[in-house]
């Protein structure tokens, strides 16, 4: 069962739990106080900051520093979180609280029942600021066993039940409730991306996808190989032409009264890529399993937007296939035509997500939406521009910019990223309308975009967004981010829907 999550105004002294979370800033001398803090501290006989200087705490980011109450308080650890150091105006960010949260939820394992004052940190909390601690909560709290043997009955777990203390405890749970969808968003994106592709080929995802819809009252629409070359989606099948389990084309349809915009969601869904003929290194290989990432992102976000029932109508077109090689590869030098019927020259086989998400585009832009947001675990030149947690956008200036404003409201790290005309001249082909990849890898991030731009019509506004780094961490969890699939981008594609539709 997923961890619970909800609040109270009663008085500290008044509550039960296996823990309180408190946290502190980072000053030039040593922690910082905040209100949730000096609270305990008081409850604590005044104790609370001299044991933290005896321990050498800063209050820095991601540190966590466990303390017995010695019977002083009705909980019998106190988890003291880093907040960092305060910014320009004395505060802090939402995204350092959503990131100590997290990091506290993580570092409490064992403990089921947690109490946490983080809302306290910015005085009176705001929704933002409350949002902050339920998310990173929750999401800190995730973990994937579902493939782990005998786990012992008695071992440690993340905490299942959360309580956040704050000023008017009935009206914040309507924002959690709206956590709560956030959350349970989240975790689909992050289950779908842990799970080996063995188990998660393109017929199973599309499956996993369109009953995830359909509990919700979408319309749900799958196409098999079939189907697909009726359609004429010649990407879709050359990329998937390697494997003996064929690509499929999943469609979502959320449809909300009153419905302001329509949106197209468009989510790569590569559920192993080896590379195909241009097959790839053998060394971290393993990790391709997360190339379906986008396509898990915009399930999970349609399925989040008729959640919260907002008023708009949209529709995620995914394409999904498993890149290997085999006799019946698509090979360099081929050209494939899409459904719009442009022909690419396909010079690298390991540049397959464009080519899957160029029918994709195609085929979303017939629905004449207002706009299109699209993102996938597009190319390795993201991670060498922007490192392993900041996705680059791209598209139409004013949604590139709306989404990257959304990002910074989500702490979801995003960055513009231009599309310079004389890169365009990278994908000429003499023998088709374009070739798939450039030989000259300088800009690849940026040439990818090019790419995905000839399928987006003219006059309609879209973005790309690439998340190779930032929707799967390689490397330890830290704040609310777990080692694995991180659900990168869900929240902040909701973000971008609930600005479009404000407007």
């Amino acid at each position: 069962m997923p961890p619970t999550i909800s609040a109270t105004d009663h008085p500290l002294e008044k509550l039960t739990a296996d823990a309180v979370v408190v946290a502190v800033g980072k000053g030039p001398d040593g922690p910082l106080p905040t209100p949730g803090a000096e609270a305990v501290d008081r409850l604590l006989g005044g104790r609370l900051f001299g044991a933290l200087a005896d321990l050498g705490a800063r209050g820095a980011e991601d540190e966590v520093t466990r303390l017995p109450s010695f019977g002083q308080g009705p909980f019998p650890v106190v988890a003291v979180v880093g907040l960092g150091a305060p910014d320009a105006s004395g505060g802090y960010a939402p995204d350092a609280v959503r990131r100590a949260a997290g990091a506290a939820s993580r570092a409490l394992r064992g403990r089921r029942t947690v109490v946490t004052l983080l809302a306290a940190v910015g005085g009176t909390p705001d929704a933002d600021r409350l949002h902050a601690v339920g998310e990173g909560s929750l999401l800190g709290a995730y973990e994937f066993t579902a493939y782990k043997s005998d786990l012992p009955a008695n071992r440690p777990t993340p905490p299942q039940e959360f309580t956040v203390v704050v000023p008017g405890a009935a009206a914040a749970e309507t924002a959690l409730r709206r956590v709560r969808a956030v959350a349970d968003a989240v975790t689909l994106v992050r289950d779908l991306v842990n799970t080996p592709p063995n188990d998660l080929f393109p017929a199973e995802l599309a499956a996993r996808g369109a009953a995830a819809g359909e509990k919700l009252g979408l319309a749900a629409e799958i196409l098999d190989e079939d189907a697909l070359a009726a359609g004429g989606y010649g990407g879709i099948l050359a990329v998937g032409g390697g494997s003996s389990r064929k690509p499929r084309l999943l469609r979502l349809t959320y449809s909300g009264a009153n419905a302001r915009k329509k949106i197209a969601l468009v989510g790569k869904g590569i559920t192993f890529d080896s590379g195909g003929i241009s097959i790839k290194p053998a060394a971290k290989m393993e990790d391709m399993k997360s190339d379906m990432a986008g396509a898990a992102a915009v399930i999970a976000t349609v399925c989040l937007v008729a959640q919260l029932r907002l008023p708009v109508e949209v529709i995620a077109t995914v394409p999904i296939a498993e890149n290997l090689p085999s006799a019946t590869s698509y090979r360099p030098a081929d050209v494939v035509t899409f459904r719009n019927g442009k022909k690419a020259e396909i010079t690298n086989t390991d540049a397959e997500g464009r080519v899957v998400l160029a029918d994709a585009i195609a085929r979303a832009a017939e629905d004449q939406p207002d706009v299109l947001l699209e993102t996938a675990t597009l190319t390795g030149a993201q991670l060498v521009a922007l490192g392993g947690r900041t996705a680059g956008v791209m598209g139409s200036d004013d949604l590139r910019d709306a989404v990257v404003a959304a990002s910074r409201r989500t702490g979801e790290a995003m960055w513009p990223m231009p599309l310079p005309a004389e890169l365009r001249k990278g994908l000429d082909s003499a023998v088709a309308d374009m070739v798939n990849a450039n030989a000259d890898r300088m800009g690849g991030m940026l040439v990818g975009g090019h790419f995905l731009a000839e399928f987006v019509p003219d006059g309609l506004p879209w973005a790309h967004i690439d998340i190779a780094g930032p929707s799967y961490n390689t490397g330890a969890a830290w704040g609310y981010t777990p080692k694995g699939g991180t659900g990168v981008p869900v929240r902040t594609l909701l973000a971008t829907i609930e600005a479009l539709i404000a407007d």
